[in-house]
C-alpha cells in the first residue's frame, strides 16, 4: 500500500519568521502550468494585478477587475502545491473602507484558496490592514511606487530620490507592519531607502527594484524569462525565451508551408 506524502503550504507565519534569515523567493504567476513550474523553487507565487498587461495587454493595472483576479487566482492555486499563494486586491476593491476590503478580500480567498491578499498602500491603509488581519485575512503590504495609483504620480517614477521624502516612506511600512502584514513588497524606491525600510520594520521586505539587501525579491516571470517586449531598466533578464519560441514558431511555419513533419510521416496512417 503506497502512503502519499502531504506537502504542507508555506505559511504566513513562516514567511514572516524569515525576517533577517534566508531571503525569501518569490515570483509572480498566472496560470496553472507556469505556477507548477515556480512552484519547485519559490516560497511564494503572487497573482500579480500585473496579469491585466503580460496577459490581457491592458495598458496598465487598472482595468483588471475582481473576476480576473479570481480566475488566475483559482488556476495559480490548483497548479501548484508548496508555494504559499498570494493575490492582488484590484485597484477599487478595497479603498473605499475597511469593510469593502474584507468583502472582497473574504470572497478572493474563498473562492481562490489561496494564502493571503496583498494591497497597496502605507500609512493611509494601516486602518485596512489591521481590520482585515483581526477578521483571519493574511496581508502582504505594498509600499514605494504604486502601481494602481501612477496616474496621480504621473507615470512609474522611481521614489526616494529626494531624501526629505524618506521619512513617510519609512513611516508607510511601519505602520502597515504594525497593522498586521506579515511581509511588505518595497518597490521602485532608491536602494538606501528601501535599506532603511528593510532596517525599520520587523517583517520580511520583499524588493522589486529596490535594493538586494531587502528580506527576499520579487519579479515579473515574464519579465525575467525574457517573454516581455518591455521590461523595467532594473530587471535582469535570466533567459531570453521569447527570442526562442520566435525561432520555434518560424521553424513551424516553414514546416507548415513545406508539408514538411520530420518524425511524423506515420501519424496520419
Amino acid at each position: 500500500m503506497s502512503v502519499e506524502t502531504r506537502i504542507k503550504r508555506v505559511t504566513a507565519p513562516e514567511l514572516a519568521s524569515r525576517k533577517g534569515a534566508m531571503p525569501v523567493v518569490a515570483l509572480t504567476a498566472y496560470t496553472a502550468p507556469m505556477a507548477a513550474v515556480v512552484d519547485v523553487h519559490a516560497d511564494l507565487i503572487l497573482v500579480g494585478d500585473s496579469l491585466g498587461m503580460v496577459i490581457h495587454g491592458l495598458p496598465s493595472t487598472v482595468g483588471v477587475t475582481m473576476e480576473m483576479m479570481i480566475l488566475h487566482g483559482q488556476a495559480v492555486v490548483r497548479g501548484s502545491r508548496r508555494a504559499m499563494v498570494v493575490v492582488d486586491m484590484p485597484f477599487g476593491s478595497y479603498e473605499e473602507s475597511p469593510q469593502q476590503a474584507f468583502r472582497n478580500a473574504a470572497r478572493i480567498m474563498g473562492e481562490t484558496g489561496c494564502g493571503a491578499v496583498k494591497l497597496e498602500g502605507g500609512s493611509r491603509m494601516a486602518p485596512t490592514v489591521r481590520f482585515l488581519t483581526e477578521r483571519g485575512i493574511p496581508v502582504m503590504g505594498h509600499v514605494g511606487l504604486l502601481p494602481q495609483t501612477t496616474h496621480t504620480l504621473g507615470g512609474f517614477k522611481t521614489q526616494g530620490r529626494d531624501p526629505a521624502s524618506w521619512p513617510q516612506h519609512i513611516q508607510d511600512a511601519a505602520d502597515v507592519a504594525q497593522a498586521g502584514a506579515f511581509a511588505i513588497v518595497v518597490e521602485g524606491v532608491v536602494e538606501p531607502l528601501a535599506d532603511r525600510i528593510t532596517e525599520a520594520v520587523p517583517v520580511p521586505t520583499i524588493g522589486i527594484g529596490a535594493s538586494a539587501r531587502c528580506d527576499g525579491q520579487i519579479l515579473v516571470l515574464d519579465d525575467m524569462l525574457g517573454l516581455s517586449d518591455r521590461v523595467p531598466r532594473f530587471v535582469r533578464r535570466f533567459a531570453d525565451l521569447g527570442a526562442q519560441a520566435d525561432q520555434a514558431i518560424v521553424a513551424y511555419a516553414a514546416a507548415v508551408r513545406e508539408r514538411s513533419f520530420p518524425g511524423d510521416e506515420n501519424v496520419y496512417r
